[in-house]
């Protein structure tokens, strides 16, 4: 049973920083794809960022492009977004999710796992 547990999230001010993990077990992710995606209130679920957990490579919204860094860590099966220059808007409740490698990763309907979500609050 896959398993995603986040953490890291809080309440930072406007330009400050912060950097959210995601730990994952259950499996081993080779061939599978890790995501971001965020959720403010009465809105849809956004798209942040995801990385293919073999090889590295990363994709990200614009929204979120210069800003955001998504890694992984394969010894410890933990995915990272670190966070700078955050803004009011990036306020929301992060996911993280994982799914197997394939076309429309941005999409939050192709992801079968999910973790609970951290909330991530950015004070003006």
């Amino acid at each position: 049973q896959v398993q995603l547990v986040e953490s890291g999230g809080g309440l930072v001010q406007a330009g400050g920083s912060l950097r959210l993990s995601c730990a994952a077990s259950g499996r081993t992710f080779g061939g599978y794809t890790m995501g971001w995606f965020r959720q403010a209130p009465g809105k849809e679920r956004d798209f942040v960022a995801t990385i293919t957990w073999s090889y590295g490579n990363t994709y990200y919204a614009d929204s979120v492009k210069g800003r955001f860094t998504i890694s992984r860590d394969k010894a410890k099966n933990t995915v990272y977004l670190q966070m700078n220059s955050l803004k009011p808007e990036d306020t929301a409740v992060y996911y993280c999710a994982a799914r197997i490698n394939g076309r429309d990763s941005s999409r939050s309907d192709t992801y079968n796992y999910w973790g609970q979500g951290t909330q991530v609050t950015v004070s003006s």
